[in-house]
């Protein structure tokens, strides 16, 4: 019997394996043109916590040139590229507040949140409805995992904006590189 429990529990270790981990995003206004750096800016920032399974999301923002009407996580196929909605964060309606949420994640979220596909993206009264190139939006930003932020005119050492390059498969292509 008690074999069995030990070989059950170490199965079951391996089974569902724990990745907690914490993320940070700088939010920031994408103005494209004269019209849209009228009615669109501000800044914020957010910190996610994750162990796989659930997602818990903490930021605030201020500076909006009109009041914050909704905040999401959204998954997009590759970071960079604006993709669909999956969560409603809890915002604040003003041009200063907070964002949060707590969500389950599934395994494809999960892993989408580790390759820094998941964004955060805060709409304002007076953002445009839609962009030539996208969707609305005024404040933007991509969920990475947490590292040292540096002041202005400073390079960023490391690779922590490619999150793509931390993943088990990237690290098994750069290891056969290696060979």
């Amino acid at each position: 019997v008690t074999r069995k429990v030990i070989l059950a529990l170490t199965l079951a270790a391996f089974a569902t394996p724990v990745f907690a981990a914490d993320y940070q995003t700088n939010l920031g206004p994408m103005p494209l043109d004269d019209e849209t750096k009228l009615v669109i800016g501000g800044r914020g920032e957010a910190t996610a916590s994750s162990d796989g399974k659930i997602m818990t999301v903490k930021g605030s923002f201020h500076g909006l040139l009109s009041n914050a009407t909704e905040a999401h996580i959204f998954i997009s196929p590759i970071c960079g590229v604006p993709g669909k909605s999956i969560f409603d964060l809890n915002v604040t309606k003003a041009t200063s507040g907070t964002i949060s949420g707590n969500f389950k994640l599934t395994g494809a979220q999960a892993t989408a949140l580790r390759t820094g596909k998941l964004y955060i993206q805060i709409n304002s009264e007076k953002a445009p409805d839609v962009y030539p190139w996208g969707p609305k939006g005024n404040l933007w930003g991509w969920l990475f995992p947490t590292h040292e932020t540096v002041g202005a005119n400073v390079p960023q050492q490391d690779h922590w904006f490619i999150p793509q390059l931390d993943t088990p498969c990237a690290k098994k292509f750069e290891d056969a590189e290696n060979a």
